[in-house]
């Protein structure tokens, strides 16, 4: 965790970027550092990256190719402006590559989008998702997707750049195409990985202006402009792990990825579980990757008082069981774009967004019942009066 002064400093950097103010280069080389780079990424990159704000951008641009390249970076942000201009893909590339957008959520709600449309549009073509493993697997049982492993470390700003080599090397092969949905893998399209004409980036912080529209939308459209695919969808096909029940009739998670805003303060999390309960249903519940979200969920759990099964395994096995699920329920994160996706009724509690156009991108959106509760209050016992009312629907 940044210690308080780097955390400081970082918000005083954000807060200079959104004012248009000049940012002192002393603070952004502080913050490159090693005891401040995750300072740096939490507060100034998602900072600027959750507003969805076009001209942020531009900001973003020039603020994270000087800290890549100090006094270098004019051609990483010439080379930016020039590759974020949407174009379509032509010829009959043999291999194609997607980057993975390394959050699960992410690559349901927007990467699985681009995978959908490329499959279609070139039907003899190898599709590759580079990223981890855990990322793949949400695809695995797909067999137009292959996987090239590529590591990426939330670390300092040496350790997020390890993989670029690595990334480079992979997809320097010719007729293949890159597809960039706005990965973390590139740095959000400042790092050259192939030759440009090969590389189609899609800029998802500023496609769509001042709209609100959600991502899976955006990307559609970004996928038509692109593939002349006009009806792309978010999708997943994880394979079905042998250790997973027959059936799940209510599915939930309370993960935050990290990101304690997106919680309701205690006794939610508890009394929601006792009200699910209450409907007779068998209740399984995603145990995360342990620490502090398994912590939780065992603590719900026993105060609530109600029968409720855990889920242990990957999350892709879990994705499966939301697939099965009858009602998914959670807060904002990958298991209600998962739901999304596969058209299971859910419901979502969606907290700690920072301004209203977050809000809009990152909506659950598809074909089945979608219930959104937009808790700008966080109010647990107004929240649970609207999750109930919902259920009795």
């Amino acid at each position: 965790m940044a210690s308080t002064s780097c955390n400081e400093r970082a918000a005083s950097l954000l807060e200079s970027c959104l004012h248009g103010a000049a940012w002192p280069p002393e603070l952004l080389r502080g913050l490159a550092g090693d005891d401040c780079s995750e300072a740096l990424f939490r507060v100034v990159a998602e900072g600027l990256a959750d507003r969805f704000e076009p001209a942020l951008c531009d900001i973003y641009a020039a603020l994270f190719a000087e800290a890549i390249a100090p006094g270098e970076s004019a051609p990483l942000v010439e080379r930016y402006r020039r590759v974020r201009i949407p174009r379509a893909v032509e010829g009959r590339p043999r291999r194609i590559f997607v980057l993975s957008r390394v959050t699960l959520g992410a690559d349901v709600a927007v990467t699985s989008v681009i995978l959908d449309a490329a499959k279609r549009r070139f039907p003899d073509a190898d599709i590759y998702l580079a990223g981890q493993r855990k990322n793949w697997e949400l695809f695995a049982a797909d067999p137009r997707i292959g996987h090239l492993p590529i590591g990426y470390r939330r670390g300092t700003l040496p350790e997020r750049l390890a993989a670029w080599p690595e990334l480079r090397a992979a997809l320097a092969g010719p007729d293949s195409i890159v597809i960039d949905p706005d990965s973390r893998l590139t740095q959000l399209g400042l790092l050259p990985v192939c030759p440009e004409e090969r590389y189609y980036f899609f800029e998802s912080r500023a496609y769509g202006g001042c709209s609100d529209d959600a991502l899976p939308e955006l990307t559609r459209r970004w996928a038509e402009q692109t593939f002349g695919i006009p009806d792309a969808k978010a999708y997943v096909a994880p394979l079905i792990d042998a250790s997973e029940p027959e059936s799940a009739t209510i599915t939930v998670s309370l993960g935050v990825g990290e990101n304690h805003a997106k919680r309701i303060p205690d006794p939610f999390e508890e009394e929601l579980l006792k009200l699910l309960a209450q409907l007779g249903a068998a209740l399984w519940i995603d145990r995360g990757a342990g620490g502090e979200e398994a912590a939780r969920v065992a603590r719900a759990i026993t105060r609530s008082g109600a029968k409720v099964q855990t889920w242990d395994g990957s999350f892709a096995g879990f994705a499966s069981m939301i697939a099965r699920s009858k009602l998914y329920v959670g807060y904002d994160s990958a298991g209600q774009h998962v739901a999304a996706a596969c058209g299971t009724p859910l419901i979502t509690v969606f907290a700690g967004f920072s301004c209203a156009r977050m809000f809009s991108r990152w909506r659950p959106t598809g074909p089945g019942g979608i219930d959104v509760i937009k808790a700008d209050h966080r109010n647990p016992a107004l929240i649970l009066g609207q999750v109930r009312r919902i259920l009795t629907r």
